[in-house]
């Protein structure tokens, strides 16, 4: 009888991607390589402002550049093998590179599902708790809540890619996506995963549901206190923060909760990989122009930052 084989032992994996459409293959490539620079030009660009302008030297902005420093990570930890894949006939990933893509990219995704949830505490102690700011937001409090975020995140990822690691291939090799995620792994398994399928649906239930929940929670509270308020001017700086924040939150929580808590369906692996290519290449590339394009201490700091403070 043939013993079962890992796809460790042969050490490599195939992508397929999105090799069913050869014909859009190019196109995808054009899309993505666009979509990959400008999430690498937005986020440093927010980075390096928030680092080199002194006023925007707040829990904001602190959150923010960590998120921006995030989507770097994120999109970078698929992205560019994604775009060797699709320029060349080999789609093959190193199986230690495939590990570690699946680590990294689920560390990072959930790291960001408790950032947002920390970004949409620090607004709701801006608007809600005005006078107590500076005292519930100090410094030391918002590096341990942006430490806690990236512990929480490679710490849940730690505990899949385990799991995933024990799980026997038997000597497929084929990926039905573009990257290396436990969903599309575990379809590779000769045995039975439910007890992985379980413990994905509770962790993603915890890092997806409760921190959603969190979310809403926060506006909900937000828009009373908005209601209540008499300056015009205060309106529009509330639903200019807060309205750019839940704009990101849906971006990411909507694709995250299709592929990670819906039912399958016969159909829903190409679906899942235009999902995915979504959340993976869209939303990061556009977290930047949501936070700058109508943010008044954004286009002040460019200004100072440009020389331009004084002219008329």
């Amino acid at each position: 009888m043939m013993k079962a084989k890992n796809a460790s032992s042969e050490g490599y994996f195939v992508l397929r991607g999105f090799s069913n459409w050869p014909h859009l293959e190019v196109v995808l490539f054009m899309v993505i390589l666009t979509f990959y620079l400008m999430t690498l030009i937005g986020n440093l660009f927010i980075i390096i402002l928030s680092y080199l302008d002194s006023n925007l030297h707040n829990p904001m902005y602190f959150f923010l550049s960590n998120l921006s420093f995030l989507d770097l990570c994120y999109t970078t930890s698929s992205i560019p093998q994604f775009l060797v894949n699709l320029w060349g006939p080999e789609k093959t990933i190193s199986y230690a590179g495939c590990m570690i893509q699946l680590y990294f990219s689920l560390a990072l995704g959930t790291t960001e599902c408790i950032l947002l949830v920390v970004m949409s505490y620090d607004r709701y102690v801006a608007v809600c708790r005005p006078l107590h700011y500076t005292v519930l937001m100090h410094p030391r409090f918002c590096h341990l809540l942006a430490v806690a975020s990236w512990v929480s995140g490679f710490t849940n990822s730690a505990l899949h890619s385990s799991f995933i690691f024990w799980v026997p291939l038997c000597g497929h090799h084929q990926v039905d996506h573009f990257f290396c995620e436990v969903p599309a792994l575990l379809q590779l398994s000769c045995v039975n995963t439910h007890a992985n399928e379980l413990t994905l649906m509770v962790t993603s239930s915890i890092f997806v549901l409760i921190p959603l929940i969190l979310i809403l929670s926060s506006y909900g509270a937000i828009a009373q206190a908005v209601l209540r308020m008499q300056s015009t001017t205060g309106l529009q700086k509330v639903f200019g923060t807060c309205g750019a924040h839940l704009m990101v939150v849906s971006l990411f929580f909507i694709p995250a909760m299709c592929i990670y808590l819906l039912p399958s369906s016969g159909n829903s692996q190409d679906q899942g990989k235009f999902i995915a290519l979504f959340y993976t290449v869209v939303t990061p590339s556009l977290n930047p122009l949501i936070y700058t394009l109508r943010n008044k201490d954004v286009r002040e700091a460019v200004k100072r930052l440009m020389g331009w403070e004084w002219e008329v």
